[in-house]
């Protein structure tokens, strides 16, 4: 999408834009009054898991995600629907929209309207809008040498539902796979209040490793992640070890051959998981060591147990990343 970006033509400055297409941040904003800023995103996918309530389940949870990750309350949001209703019937359809109207509904936010188009596959997502102060909202960019970096969820999302589709994966982490991905990271953003945060961002379609790539360039440092200490669900080694691997997060490991350096003890499998491109992840967090002790400790006290700090910010070096 970069190289399409960079063909149109140059924007007229807008002051009041504090956040557009310049930069890779999670989401736009644009500030309406010195009190009060919108944040604006959209997103939308094909069906990655057969359960149609739990698939508008994880859209929603993933468009919100955005939102959460530059420091913002969702507040309205907007369904983008493709939908075979001759093929697949309206019941189906109805499900995905429920699943996400309960989900939009834990967040706080409310459905105003949408758009639907009949499509031979299905797709939907989201548009959402929220609200953040002006000068209190996060980016990904701004993390400092010193700080710790926190994963509030674990990764191998990719892996697993790849897993799903060919039917080599268990009752059990299909279940946890699905649950991971419609949790919200309202209590996870939320829970920043209060911590000196620098930078933050979603996991998502670049993986763990190519969002933090993007933090570490657009911050001017260096990151070091300790592979041990980075929550993954169960059984994704296994599943790429038998090569379960999908296409985005081989594309990942290939975009970002240049930019990291991986430790001989690194399997190539475990290289992989560190670039599965993931739907609905978690928040990645750059913030001062003795507050991110401090910000998992209240994470594992509301039950998001698999938070961790999984590395560290250091001065710039040659890559981006290290993984040791």
């Amino acid at each position: 999408m970069s190289q399409v970006l960079r063909l149109l033509p140059e924007r007229e400055h807008d002051p009041n834009l504090l956040v557009g297409i310049d930069t890779s941040d999670d989401a736009g904003i644009y500030r309406v009054s010195d009190e009060l800023a919108l944040i604006q995103t959209v997103d939308y996918f094909t069906p990655i898991v057969d359960d149609p309530y739990m698939f508008g389940q994880i859209a929603a949870a993933n468009a919100l995600s955005d939102v959460y990750a530059m420091g913002g309350e969702p507040k309205t949001v907007l369904n983008i629907v493709g939908f075979p209703v001759k093929k697949l019937g309206a019941d189906m359809l109805a499900e995905i929209l429920k699943g996400a109207a309960d989900k939009v509904k834990e967040a706080g936010a409310i459905i105003v309207g949408g758009h639907s188009i009949d499509d031979q596959e299905p797709k939907f997502g989201m548009a959402v809008t929220g609200y953040v102060h002006p000068e209190k909202f996060f980016r990904n960019v701004g993390a400092k040498p010193g700080d710790a970096l926190v994963l509030t969820k674990p990764i191998g999302v990719g892996i697993l539902t790849t897993g799903i589709k060919r039917g080599v994966v268990t009752p059990e982490q299909e279940e946890k796979v699905i649950e991971t991905m419609a949790m919200l990271n309202k209590k996870a953003a939320e829970a920043l209040e209060g911590f000196q945060i620098h930078a933050v961002t979603d996991v998502t379609g670049f993986g763990l490793l190519g969002h933090a790539c993007e933090m570490a360039k657009g911050s001017n440092v260096s990151m070091t992640i300790t592979y041990d200490d980075v929550p993954i669900l169960d059984g994704t080694y296994n599943l790429a070890e038998q090569g379960v691997i999908p296409g985005g997060s081989k594309s990942n490991f290939a975009w970002l051959k240049d930019d990291v350096e991986f430790a001989s003890s690194i399997t190539e499998s475990s290289q992989y998981i560190l670039c599965d491109a993931i739907t609905s992840g978690g928040l990645l967090v750059s913030l001062p060591k003795e507050e991110a002790k401090a910000y998992v400790q209240k994470l594992h006290e509301q039950n998001i147990t698999a938070a961790q700090i999984i590395g560290e910010v250091n001065e710039l070096n040659k890559k981006s990343l290290y993984i040791k």
